[in-house]
């Protein structure tokens, strides 16, 4: 199954537009009039859309969000993007997760000979 979603940036809201075994042209390019007139009738403004370089996109799904004030912007090299954003959404990132899980970066060296703490000394009076 193929999903098609986008991922709101100042939110991190998703939305689903779809799913489907087969791609085609014309549901990828109906995908694309959906969210517009979600994000229409939602209010929301958007500025770019971001998506890799997938053959599954017509230039009908680039003109559709043209149309509607949204520039599209191509990622990197697939593998090389997607690569970056996952090390970054899940080691990095600088927003608080949900049930305030953090991301899943090393975690430091454990303390293994505690040395007890010293307070530092006041002159006597």
């Amino acid at each position: 199954m193929y999903v098609l979603a986008v991922v709101e940036h100042a939110s991190r809201r998703i939305r689903v537009l779809g799913a489907t075994a087969h791609p085609a042209a014309a549901w990828v390019t109906q995908a694309a009039r959906n969210l517009v007139l979600d994000l229409r009738d939602a209010g929301c403004r958007v500025k770019y859309l971001i998506r890799d370089r997938d053959g599954k996109y017509p230039a009908l799904f680039d003109t559709v969000l043209a149309d509607a004030g949204i520039a599209v912007v191509l990622s990197g090299v697939w593998m090389h993007a997607l690569r970056g954003y996952e090390v970054f959404y899940n080691e990095h990132r600088p927003h608080q997760g949900i049930v305030n899980t953090r991301p899943v970066a090393q975690l430091p060296e454990p303390i293994t000979d505690p040395q007890p703490a010293r307070l530092p000394e006041h002159p006597s009076t």
